[in-house]
């Protein structure tokens, strides 16, 4: 074989840059298939690998993979491409057929679990399945500007948010030995956040060719998720021993033989106050989102205002994550009570110094106050409410939260954008009228209490 000819050499430029292109592709497998190994390594670990609890956290990572991919896709196309008046009419018209009705069927969704067996994981997996079969819709319709866009783009919300509470009465049945439920929410929400910090710059390279293949990159996540949920051990859907929480009424001996046990006033008073930061959570998405559009601040665009309040917000819930996980004391009645003052405050530090400074701390503080709130529930059902019924609670309390949620949506919604402190201040006034309630409702006895240890968080 004769040597290669001067005329066409072997190490020209562009087969430099195959060269560094094939390195680049197998050091970014193998950096791939190390995290992986890690990532599985340390949902396994502490024996969550045998309880199952190590599946529900893979299938989580997933779920938040695929929200935030949606949200990605939906941030320059539901807000940004139809007329602001034509998107908060349909936004508010569909928010209320949809998510005002799953206000009124969630209460129903915690009972169905606990009485039908089998039903756990199959509700779980049918909200994974429904946002799957959404985002392939959605897909479409951003491309064709089908009236399609919104209802389907809703429903996927409605599907989220009955996912968390499914979601809840599955994790108590998967603990293992050495687990407190407050530590394994901590692992998985920490899996959530992981899931967002992988997937939103998939996503974010996958809108360079259009929304509608972030969409389709979502609904695989979202198959995935589905039969990630269906694989759940059989456990999740097990109740034996457990007995129902009811908010009112005293305790009582069903019909069925399952005892329903009253939820005790530091459990009631901490999920009131959460209720307040869950508010505020669902009304900035849905107002900040048509008012920084609407009403900019100063030469900033919309996008860029968008992408700083969000992100602050989850900044701040990956802080609230981090904060609750590190500390070695904390006691669950003053945090809630502190975080629902400190975020009356900003709100009505941002009513009246509206500003991009004073709408970002307004996001790093609701985001970080959701998080703090939430441990601490948790942590108070923990310690008030006993192991045999703390699934139950769980559901309820998800539900509740639920519902806040989406009462703070649809006001987010009916307020006015013009002057932009005008519902901002709506909103300060609201929660302070709320955080005025929850403080004279404040159980004497959940004061006087110790503050529990956190050292197995």
């Amino acid at each position: 074989m004769s040597a290669p000819s001067p005329e066409t050499p072997t190490t020209g430029p562009g087969t430099r840059v195959a060269r560094g292109l094939g390195a680049t592709a197998r050091a970014t497998r193998r950096f791939g298939s190390f995290t992986v190994r890690q990532a599985k390594r340390a949902a396994e670990a502490q024996g969550a690998g045998e309880s199952g609890l190590s599946r529900l956290i893979q299938m989580h990572t997933f779920n938040t993979a695929g929200d935030a991919a949606v949200a990605i896709s939906l941030a320059g196309t539901l807000f940004f491409q139809v007329p602001s008046g034509e998107a908060r009419g349909q936004v508010a018209l569909f928010l209320g057929l949809t998510m005002l009705p799953f206000a009124i069927v969630a209460p129903l969704i915690g009972p169905f679990l606990d009485r039908f067996a089998h039903g756990r994981r199959w509700a779980i997996g049918a909200t994974m399945a429904i946002r799957a079969f959404l985002c392939w819709v959605l897909a479409d319709a951003v491309v064709t500007e089908s009236t399609l866009l919104f209802p389907a783009a809703l429903g996927v919300l409605v599907a989220s948010k009955a996912y968390g509470v499914t979601r809840a009465a599955a994790v108590p049945r998967l603990l293992p030995e050495a687990f407190t439920l407050v530590k394994a929410n901590g692992r998985v929400s920490m899996s959530g956040i992981v899931g967002v910090a992988v997937s939103a710059p998939i996503a974010g390279l996958a809108s360079l060719a259009g929304p509608e293949w972030v969409l389709r990159y979502a609904f695989v996540l979202f198959v995935v998720a589905t039969v990630a949920a269906i694989r759940l051990p059989a456990r999740v859907d097990s109740s034996q021993g457990e007995e129902e929480m009811v908010l009112r009424g005293a305790a009582e001996q069903r019909g069925s033989g399952r005892r329903r046990t009253q939820i005790p006033a530091a459990v009631a008073y901490a999920l009131r106050a959460n209720c307040g930061p869950r508010w505020l959570s669902g009304f900035l998405i849905m107002f900040m989102a048509f008012l920084l559009r609407e009403n900019p601040i100063g030469d900033w665009s919309p996008q860029v205002l968008t992408g700083i309040v969000v992100g602050a917000a989850g900044l701040g819930n990956f802080l609230g994550v981090v904060a609750a996980s590190v500390l070695k004391r904390i006691s669950p009645a003053i945090t809630v009570t502190a975080v629902l003052v400190v975020d009356v405050g900003v709100a009505v530090v941002a009513a009246l110094f509206y500003g991009v400074l004073s709408v970002a701390l307004l996001g790093l503080v609701a985001g970080l106050g959701q998080a703090l709130a939430k441990f601490s529930l948790d942590a108070t059902i923990q310690r008030d409410i006993p192991h045999r019924v703390q699934a139950s609670a769980f559901a309820r309390s998800d539900t509740t939260l639920q519902l806040a949620w989406v009462i703070g949506g649809f006001v987010g919604i009916a307020l006015p954008l013009d002057p932009p402190r005008l519902g901002l201040g709506v909103a300060a006034v609201v929660l302070g009228a709320w955080a005025v309630f929850v403080l004279a409702n404040h159980p004497r006895r959940a004061a006087r209490e110790p503050a529990p240890s956190t050292r197995q968080l």
